[in-house]
């Protein structure tokens, strides 16, 4: 072996042993790097064993685990009005810590009264926290963004974006979750000239703002392509790659708006994939340099098909991996589909809304109906390795893998799970 491959060999060693899936917290939204993927767990049997649950009243927002806690958001009363709170529970027993309160919200436009547990969207917040240098981030249903620190939940700061940046809030408010690079936490929602957002992490003051977009419910993501570091917002006039520390425009791909676009967009080498709901469909864009600068073309399209309402699919080896339908509540299936060409791999009924994450070659998805089942990552075919009903009430949230455990909730109670 060469000098060079021995130190790539004992780079790609060291870097696997610092990131494990058995002893790596799940900080942020979608997981550590953000895409809804971690490596493979060790000799894991997927015996989706209960540790415990705990009550998570309404709300659609995931877990995030870090320094021995777990936080989400629910609804709850504070001083006799109903909002959102953000709640940290203890990691090991689910017992809450402490819980602060969020903006009050009585109803939710477009959805029935906070409290429904129906398909209309009023159950609750949607945007999950993160937990970045020991506070905790989180980005309310009216577009509130708040600073606490994490293992106190004292107040940092706050920045109201409706009211200092013009706000143009969206039909069931926002469900976006921030986005973290460096010392620049993310997000859409500001009116003309300021509609995407960068906020200094530590402050909460505006380091940057631009572009008219309106904002959409889907979470952006970081990317390196091409060797250029962005971030990429899927707004109503569609992607936008941007600088994440000075909110340059690197790139534009048009793709149509209606009603509400919310699942993120999935990134695979220079491809860069997106879905939406309401008659929209799926396209996939290439990127290119041109002169120094990223171009996108749309490499294929399917209007008004392979729907992604609001679940994100995880992308192994070129093929998408998630839940494909639109208003299929209870059937809609776990489907496969190549990123590069669109293509119908496999689809397996009876998930609904749910969502997925991939552990190395396995899937963990979520049903709406509340069970946790776990498939093989292979395009060849659907193959279920486990399943457990483990929620009663509405799963429209994301599992997620941290420290070897599996964390899920619904409308009514969260629950940890030990998968060996």
């Amino acid at each position: 072996m060469t000098r060079t491959h021995l130190t790539t060999a004992l780079g790609l060693a060291l870097a696997t042993a610092a990131f494990s899936a058995d002893t790596t917290d799940w900080a942020k939204f979608r997981g550590p790097s953000g895409n809804g993927i971690v490596p493979a767990l060790t000799g894991a049997k997927w015996s989706l064993k209960e540790v415990w649950k705990s009550p998570t009243n309404l709300g659609f927002s995931s877990f995030a685990v870090a320094g021995g806690k777990a936080y989400t958001l629910v609804t709850g009363e504070t001083d006799g009005n109903t909002g959102e709170l953000l709640v940290c529970l203890d990691e090991k027993t689910g017992k809450q810590l402490w819980s602060k309160p969020l903006s009050v919200i009585a109803k939710y436009d477009g959805g029935g009264d906070a409290g429904t547990p129906d398909n209309k969207g009023g159950d609750g917040s949607r945007s999950t926290p993160v937990i970045d240098g020991g506070k905790v981030y989180v980005i309310d249903s009216m577009l509130g963004v708040f600073c606490f620190d994490a293992a106190t939940g004292k107040e940092v700061w706050k920045h109201d974006v409706m009211k200092d940046n013009a706000g143009v809030q969206i039909k069931w408010h926002n469900a976006a979750s921030p986005l973290i690079d460096g010392d620049i936490l993310m997000l859409a929602g500001g009116g003309a000239g300021e509609a995407l957002l960068g906020l200094d992490k530590n402050t909460g003051n505006v380091v940057w703002k631009g572009e008219d977009d309106k904002m959409t419910h889907a979470t952006p993501v970081l990317a390196d392509i091409l060797g250029v570091h962005q971030a990429i917002f899927f707004t109503q006039k569609g992607l936008v790659g941007v600088k994440p520390q000075s909110g340059e425009v690197l790139w534009r791909a048009d793709f149509p708006y209606k009603v509400s676009t919310a699942a993120s967009p999935v990134v695979f080498g220079d491809i860069v994939y997106c879905s939406a709901g309401y008659g929209v469909g799926a396209g996939a864009f290439k990127l290119a340099k041109n002169g120094g600068k990223l171009e996108a073309t749309q490499i294929w399209r399917r209007e008004n098909q392979c729907f992604n309402h609001w679940s994100t699919p995880v992308v192994k080896d070129g093929y998408l991996y998630g839940m494909f339908s639109f208003k299929e509540y209870g059937a809609g299936p776990l489907a496969c589909v190549d990123i590069r060409t669109g293509e119908d791999k496999w689809a397996e009924k009876g998930f609904g809304p749910g969502q997925v994450i991939l552990a190395g070659d396995k899937i963990i998805a979520t049903s709406d109906k509340g069970e946790i089942v776990v498939v093989e990552a292979n395009p060849e075919k659907y193959k279920e390795v486990a399943r457990k009903d483990v929620l009663e009430g509405k799963v429209w949230s994301y599992p997620i893998l941290a420290n070897g455990k599996i964390f899920a909730r619904s409308t009514v109670e969260g629950v940890c799970l030990d998968v060996n």
